[in-house]
């Protein structure tokens, strides 16, 4: 039987969306390059990422269809994480950063370097792939990405953190060029993980790490007249009004003084 709701719970219950453009990202850098970067680049790495993603991953079962007629049964036994996941870069006019920075790490993932006696542009050149861990390896576990809301600094909305396990880029997309109107240039690449892991799952019910918004005081909580919170609660239900319990206490204070 559908349930009657009025206007104050719907607005308290949808009215407050989470929206795709309030994210932030960071990115690791891999053990070979922990000098590569400045402190101010570094953050300007992370805030050019104008496009990312959210993981997903699904659940491996195995089917069973002889225990029961006519029943297929399916066992889970494996959590498969997704492949990889991309990330769009601005690029900036100064330095390239996001290009000469991924470039370099997918440089150092296969141990390539350029010399007198090693050059790239050799016929002959060769290389041999680095080892992905240790101190000289060339994963990093730091990349993450995090969920917030417009809200979340007034303490009015929570946030989701999602942390890669050994992360390294797998591939850069090719960036066209034209002599048609300008656009921003714009750098993507797909980085590939181990697994991720949603943070602060685990820390209490799900529903106790809700952060709740203010509570809309026309509910009726003046903490004063229990019958004029009850009536201007109905009130806001039927006309979708805020209007505060409070303020009509003083209104009422004020005629009858």
């Amino acid at each position: 039987m559908p349930t009657k709701r009025g206007t104050s719970a719907i607005k308290a219950n949808l009215l407050n969306p989470a929206l795709t453009s309030h994210f932030e990202v960071q990115i690791p850098l891999p053990p070979f390059m922990q000098s590569e970067l400045e402190s101010s680049e570094r953050i300007r790495l992370n805030l050019q990422c104008t496009e990312a993603s959210l993981p997903g991953s699904n659940i491996a079962t195995s089917e069973i269809t002889n225990d029961y007629t006519g029943v297929t049964e399916r066992h889970a036994y494996r959590r498969m994480f997704d492949e990889s996941m991309d990330f769009t870069f601005y690029v900036d006019g100064e330095n390239y950063v996001p290009i000469k920075f991924f470039e370099k790490w997918m440089r150092g993932v296969m141990n390539e370097n350029e010399s007198d006696q090693v050059n790239p542009l050799y016929a002959n050149y060769n290389y041999r792939a680095r080892y992905p861990d240790g101190d000289d390896g060339y994963t990093s576990s730091g990349l993450t990405i995090t969920k917030f809301e417009k809200s979340f600094w007034e303490k009015h909305s929570g946030q989701l953190q999602y942390q890669f396990v050994k992360a390294w880029p797998k591939a850069m997309t090719s960036m066209p060029l034209s002599y048609d109107g300008s656009n921003l240039l714009k750098c993507t690449v797909s980085m590939t993980y181990v697994r991720y892991v949603l943070m602060g799952l685990d820390r209490g019910t799900i529903s106790s790490q809700a952060t709740k918004p203010p509570v809309n005081s026309g509910a009726g909580q003046s903490g004063v007249n229990p019958l004029l919170d009850f009536g201007i609660g109905i009130l806001n239900d039927a006309t979708g009004l805020n209007v505060s319990s409070q303020a009509a206490q003083n209104v009422l204070d004020y005629f009858g003084s």
